[in-house]
């Protein structure tokens, strides 16, 4: 599907359907007094999302709640998801600018792609996708005006960045046996050779020479062997060097902590920390931002066997520290502690991310929906929060302190990977991962546990039932404004 944007009033654009969106309740603008009747005969109230389509019109009117970003994005992928089980082959609709008007033009074209989105790879009935162009016309429906040729940039980074998370939804909706880390691995190569990143791939004999003891240890029992894959994208002056960690499970059986049969299913998704990692680095390179990104995942299954890695061993991790196991199925942040000291060694960045499905505590704490963040530093933070409100995609912070701290403590290693009480779980698993961040980082690390929005099995707003893309949109929105910043602070 093709969004464009053309510097005329909708009545001069030809196309088989028009898109109007009525804000808060308001039917009574001039866009919609022509069909006011006709909308209260068929019972249209304008709620968030709520369609009412006019065939004899050719018009679709879909209603948000506010001029808000995220409802307008929302408004604008229920409008094309209903579009898709009509013949109609071209759109067109007017502007909806709110205070910020760049936010409101990317939510509308980034809605039309999320509602273009469905995962059909393994059906042998396709997803029909008629829409094949929408043009936005530059006229808003209260008179504000934007300059059309920013309009043009807002639209073209707003598919881009929209595209890449689909892209994300796409890996981490492919089902085990088709998604092992070598596959995952090779999808990271496809995309270094085809977005000009540099590729680095490392397998046990790798894992082996960089001392990865914890990484190798979940691995073990797999017939599928691991992979850490190192992805950069360097342009010329960049303002900032980023590392971003992701977790690869690509399946999480639990090890010998053997899950319960109903908690495997979706295990599939226990990779979309390194999907999302995957899905910033092509966002990033396409819309040429000058922050030097390296992604770092760790990929590996946790399975059950003979050599699987059991409750009471102590493995060492790379950067020398002894973790005791008392818990297989604590396996995420095994991986996560040897790509921390790898992504610290190798990169020495600015700013330390790691992405993670790491707790089912923080979708306890916050919900389905919600990415917890943690970390030391509170500007930093609130700084990548405010990214992510921007974006549309939502956080709450969730605290450290010293009396969870104790709660890792071993008696015969220098940590345990899990907690000794049933709370506060989110927190100190990332507490866990925090003796893995030299001290020089401390003040630049966020950990973002994408627990509950990486995958939903029902559809939730713009997001489709399975894989959302959690992480890409906020993460590179955060780029965007840290660089803004500093140009700014320089000037």
């Amino acid at each position: 599907m093709q969004i464009e944007i053309q510097n005329k009033t909708v009545a001069e654009v030809e196309a088989d359907i028009e898109i109007v969106c009525v804000i808060e309740k308001e039917t009574s603008h001039p866009w919609v007094e022509e069909e006011r009747s006709l909308l209260e005969l068929a019972g249209f109230k304008g709620e968030q999302d709520e369609i009412c389509l006019l065939a004899e019109k050719r018009r679709l009117y879909v209603g948000a709640e506010s001029l808000h970003h995220d409802d307008i994005r929302s408004a604008f992928a229920a409008a094309i998801r209903r579009l898709r089980s009509t013949d109609a082959k071209t759109a067109k609709c007017g502007l909806y600018l709110g205070k910020c008007s760049a936010q409101n033009v990317k939510a509308m074209a980034e809605g039309m792609v999320f509602g273009d989105y469905e995962y059909d790879a393994y059906k042998s009935e396709k997803a029909p996708h008629p829409i094949k162009k929408v043009t936005i016309c530059n006229e808003d429906f209260k008179g504000k005006s934007i300059d059309f040729e920013k309009a043009q940039s807002y639209i073209a980074a707003a598919v881009t960045t929209a595209q890449a998370t689909n892209y994300t939804r796409n890996l981490v909706n492919t089902p085990p046996d088709d998604m092992t880390p070598d596959m995952l691995a090779l999808k990271a190569s496809a995309l270094a050779e085809e977005n000009g990143l540099e590729c680095v791939i490392l397998d046990e004999k790798g894992l082996e020479a960089e001392n990865m003891g914890a990484f190798l240890a979940v691995s073990r029992a797999s017939d599928h062997p691991p992979r850490l894959i190192h992805l950069t994208y360097r342009p010329k002056k960049p303002k900032y060097k980023i590392a971003l960690v992701g977790k690869g499970l690509t399946y999480d059986s639990g090890g010998l902590s053997l899950k319960p049969a109903e908690y495997m299913v979706t295990m599939k998704a226990d990779k979309s920390g390194a999907c999302a990692v995957l899905g910033i680095l092509k966002a990033v390179s396409e819309l040429k931002l000058p922050v030097e990104v390296h992604g770092i995942i760790g990929a590996t299954e946790n399975m059950i066997g003979g050599n699987a890695y059991k409750p009471d061993d102590v493995l060492k991790a790379k950067n020398g520290k002894t973790i005791e196991v008392r818990n297989t199925d604590a396996e995420g942040r095994l991986v996560l502690a040897d790509c921390l000291c790898y992504a610290q060694e190798k990169v020495a960045p600015d700013y330390l991310l790691d992405f993670a499905t790491l707790t089912g505590a923080c979708v306890v704490a916050l919900g389905e929906y919600t990415t917890g963040i943690m970390g030391h530093d509170r500007a930093l933070k609130h700084s990548f929060s405010k990214a992510a409100s921007n974006a549309g995609e939502l956080t709450g912070t969730l605290q450290f302190n010293r009396y969870l701290k104790k709660l890792i403590k071993s008696d015969i290693a220098d940590v345990c990977n899990i907690s000794s009480s049933r709370y506060g779980g989110a927190i100190t698993a990332a507490l866990f991962l925090d003796h893995f961040i030299e001290e020089e980082y401390k003040q630049r690390w966020l950990h973002l546990d994408i627990a509950g929005p990486a995958y939903v099995e029902k559809p939730w707003g713009y997001n489709p039932a399975g894989a959302s893309g959690a992480g890409v949109r906020m993460t590179v929105k955060w780029f965007e404004q840290i660089v803004k910043e500093s140009e700014r602070d320089k000037a």
